[in-house]
């Protein structure tokens, strides 16, 4: 009996180890298993955040693709628009030189006879239908040399220019004007602007066409502004010509730089615009335009300072012309 008490009790000291083998190896299995699983799971994980990266880079690569094509389209576009503006320029400028030779001399003739018929006539109602004929003449010259300023504007004659004093010069020509009586004119140009190399002529008419135009749409007690400042990041200075008049519609105001485009029936030729936009671009400069109406209208115009070389420096006395 105790023979076989002893052997139950190795029996179950075997049973024991074998099980607790079989625990020990079922263990070591399962942890194996749990770190392949793991394993497994960081590189789906893994695999998954380089598909999400793969799917960022593919919708910003979409982006940018869209992004420059709206770009390419927008400056298709722009391209277009200034080749249509090339063509009407081209065109324009074979109608106004040709109209300038057939016309204008036929009319200095017609202009000098009707001054003869002035001095001669006595009847004051005779004079004046006289005058008025001239006035007529005179205002048929102005369009076309206008026309002609804006189809063939003449080559630029550089001079070193303080903007400030042109800018109260040209306000100081402008003052006795009728139409500027009961308007302030400020000149709020820094007087320590760097000077411009640029055609004072065709800019002092730049400025006084938008002086006048300002001047039209401003009510007696309006403030027309003329301000200027140097860029920051580029070697362009920037001039604002701005009043408090009644603006201008957004259906115009597309139109405001096309050659005979005008609001003012019967009194405007539509070119002084057109014919600043061509000496602006003649300059490498910009002219644009900004208005609310009510709210007044502000134009404003970029022009890149000319560097002056040792052989092009002009003397102090060459600042202004007006």
């Amino acid at each position: 009996m105790i023979l076989l008490g002893l052997a139950g009790i190795d029996l179950l000291n075997s049973m024991a180890v074998a099980l607790a083998t079989v625990l020990l190896v079922t263990w070591l299995l399962q942890r194996r298993y749990a770190r392949q699983l793991t394993a497994e799971v960081r590189r789906f994980q893994d695999l998954a955040k380089q598909r999400e990266r793969e799917r960022d880079l593919a919708q910003e690569e979409v982006f940018r693709r869209l992004y420059e094509e709206r770009e390419l389209n927008r400056e298709k576009t722009q391209f277009e628009g200034q080749l249509a503006d090339y063509e009407k320029f081209a065109a324009l400028a074979r109608l106004a030189l040709g109209a300038a030779h057939e016309i204008n001399n036929p009319l200095l003739g017609i202009l000098s006879h009707l001054e003869l018929e002035l001095r001669a006539a006595s009847d004051s109602e005779q004079r004046a239908e006289i005058e008025q004929c001239i006035a007529g003449a005179k205002r048929i010259s102005g369009t076309l040399r206008g026309l002609v300023n804006y189809a063939r504007p003449g080559p630029l004659m550089l001079s070193k220019i303080s903007l400030y004093r042109l800018v109260a010069d040209t306000m100081g020509f402008l003052e006795g004007q009728p139409i500027l009586r009961d308007k302030r004119l400020e000149n709020l140009v820094p007087t320590d602007l760097p000077f411009l190399r640029a055609d004072a002529n065709q800019l002092s008419q730049v400025l006084m066409n938008l002086l006048l135009n300002a001047a039209e749409a401003t009510p007696e007690g309006g403030r027309i502004t003329v301000s200027a400042s140097k860029l920051t990041f580029v070697d362009s200075i920037e001039i604002q010509v701005s009043d408090t008049g009644i603006g201008i519609p957004p259906d115009v105001l597309p139109h405001v730089f096309e050659p005979f485009f005008t609001t003012k029936r019967g009194k405007g030729t539509g070119l002084g615009l057109s014919i600043s936009q061509t000496y602006i671009r003649s300059h490498n400069g910009e002219i644009r335009v900004a208005s609310a109406l009510n709210h007044g209208t502000t134009i404003t115009i970029t022009l890149p300072l000319r560097p002056l070389t040792s052989e092009q420096e002009e003397p102090e006395q060459s600042e202004v012309v007006v």
